[in-house]
């Protein structure tokens, strides 16, 4: 079973920066495909970002151009660098990860943008 463990989470102004960190168990990371995912209250998880296990790379089009999500294969770990965060980002984030085989997710980790 692949456990993922999600961190970075808090409290910052808009217009700042925060790094989310995803944590995986597992030999084989770097054939996960691996996501981020968003939930604000009341409204439908979203995909907000993805990257392959080759490095390509995709974004949902809200967080286009301020949000880079990377990987470190050596590490098992996953990043979601957001810049420019707007009170709209304000959501529950989780890590997930695919396989041929399975599917996993993290427990989320909270962001909250306000003055």
């Amino acid at each position: 079973q692949v456990q993922l463990v999600e961190s970075g989470g808090g409290l910052v102004q808009p217009g700042g920066s925060l790094r989310l960190s995803c944590a995986a168990s597992g030999s084989i990371f770097r054939t996960y495909i691996m996501r981020w995912y968003r939930q604000a209250p009341g409204k439908p998880r979203e995909l907000v970002a993805g990257i392959t296990s080759g490095g390509i790379t995709n974004y949902a089009d809200s967080v286009k151009g301020r949000f880079t999500i990377s990987r470190d294969n050596a590490k098992n770990t996953v990043y979601l660098q957001m810049n420019s965060l707007k009170p709209e980002d304000t959501a529950v984030y989780y890590c997930h990860a695919e396989t041929v085989t399975f599917v996993s997710w993290g427990q989320g980790t909270q962001v909250t943008v306000s003055s």
